[in-house]
């Protein structure tokens, strides 16, 4: 397992989870599972079985290297790629790419966002490691198509060709957009469809190929002088780099163009946990079923969501397919039907001043 490497990104903000995720602490810092780990923790000790812990990576902000160090303190400060300035996720990956390369040329790198969560751990930890085992032989990039067992208007599509693959991987025909209720079922019933996890699999060396052919701007920039990495000047220069780079996600600047990309279908209990109403879906629930987390006293209360925090108490009535979240210094209170106004409110939020919430 020496080649096989890891890279979990952890920079985003997380802002459909507030008021629990913050722009000082993210939602991939907290544990929104109520489990006592953060979906970070969680996401570095899943991929404990694919490779060993001295090769796991974490790309994030700059602000977010204390969190990170205190979750993680088995990492040293070369495992832990600090982006000056938000740039997508495609300079993400350049990065680690490069670094990665610099240290072992041969490596095999598994992708990884934050804040998944993964149920069958044994099984994601069987196919990631076959992923990796392909994509050392040839220069697949691979990524991870979640069988769907719905139809679901809440994530993006991969459609692939049965017809060209081998080892259970398959030739990839279109990445598609979020669909609409009809669409979703049309992609459900065609049998060639799944979701998009976001978890690629890929050799350094051929997804540096994909850059110089698809991305030859970026990867010029992180290629340009790569003794630099893993030395004191590493910063400097990538301080450099980042303030020259374009903001381009890794989807649309090469998986969307590359014509070597395939698809391994999956089913290892993925969820994307984005959303308070996607949380909600993974918990336990009482007779009424509802989930609580925290301390909290309710009547004629029914298939509601309730987080309250440490020292709070949170006593509710009459509520129905709701979700509750009590924090420190602000409440949300909002029908599950409408979660999506979450953006909504943080933008009022920020119109009305009251910047110190968010």
């Amino acid at each position: 397992m020496e080649n096989n490497f890891a890279l979990i990104m952890a920079g985003g903000v997380g802002t459909r989870l507030w008021p629990v995720s913050r722009q000082q602490f993210p939602k991939q810092f907290h544990d929104v599972l109520g489990i006592g780990e953060s979906l970070l923790q969680l996401t570095f000790n899943r991929l404990l079985d694919i490779c060993p812990s001295e090769n796991i990576y974490i790309i994030s902000n700059r602000e977010y290297k204390e969190l990170i160090k205190k979750q993680l303190p088995l990492l040293t400060d070369d495992q832990i790629l600090l982006e000056p300035q938000l740039r997508n996720t495609a300079p993400c990956v350049a990065y680690a790419s490069y670094k990665i390369a610099q240290k072992n040329p041969q490596a095999n790198l598994i992708v990884c966002p934050a804040d998944h969560l993964i149920v069958k751990q044994e099984q994601f930890a069987k196919l990631a490691k076959q992923a990796l085992e392909i994509a050392g032989q040839d220069d697949k990039l691979i990524t991870f198509g979640i069988n769907p067992t719905r139809a679901d208007t809440g994530y993006g599509y991969i459609e692939f060709d049965k017809s060209i693959g081998q080892q259970s991987i398959y030739q990839v025909k279109a990445f598609k957009e979020k669909p609409d209720q009809a669409t979703a079922q049309a992609f459900l019933a065609a049998g060639n469809y799944a979701w998009n996890s976001g978890i690629f699999v890929w050799s350094v060396a051929a997804i540096q190929k994909s850059f110089q052919k698809y991305l030859p701007a970026v990867n010029e920039l992180f290629a340009q002088d790569t003794n630099l990495y893993y030395s004191d000047q590493e910063e400097a220069f990538i301080e450099q780099v980042y303030h020259n780079c374009i903001n381009i996600s890794i989807d649309y600047g090469i998986m969307e163009r590359a014509d070597n990309v395939y698809v391994m279908p999956a089913n290892f209990g993925w969820t994307d946990l984005g959303t308070w109403k996607s949380i909600d879906e993974q918990q336990d629930k009482d007779q009424q079923g509802n989930c609580i987390q925290g301390t909290a006293l309710l009547y004629q209360t029914r298939n509601s969501f309730i987080k309250v925090a440490d020292h709070k108490l949170a006593v509710l009535q009459g509520l129905d397919n709701y979700i509750v979240i009590v924090e420190e210094d602000a409440v949300m209170i909002c029908s599950k039907d409408e979660e999506q106004m979450v953006k909504q409110f943080l933008q009022d939020i920020k119109e009305k001043g009251f910047k110190a919430y968010i």
